[in-house]
């Protein structure tokens, strides 16, 4: 997978997966996803963490390490960027 179509992947699942009233291509990569971003609150973080870790085959360890990753979709694409890239090695 490209590094835009994880970012895609995320942003369909962000849109079906919590139900929003967006459209996926209206949400700026860039953009935070949470609090002032799109106004998502602590049970869609939940659910959309749950969503990433099973369909990217991930692991989110922690609290931190969540907060840092879903900063944004660019943010959470690295992030599971290099977990594939170290799940590889």
């Amino acid at each position: 997978m490209t590094r835009a179509e994880i970012a895609q992947r995320a942003k369909e699942l962000l849109v079906e997966g919590l139900r929003l009233e967006i459209e996926p291509e209206t949400i700026v990569d860039a953009d935070g996803i949470f609090g002032e971003g799109l106004g998502l609150d602590s049970i869609d973080a939940l659910e959309f963490v749950v969503l990433i870790e099973e369909e990217f085959e991930i692991a989110i360890p922690d609290e931190e390490v969540a907060r840092a990753a879903f900063a944004s979709i660019d943010a959470l694409t690295d992030f599971i960027e290099g977990q594939r890239a170290s799940a590889a090695s």
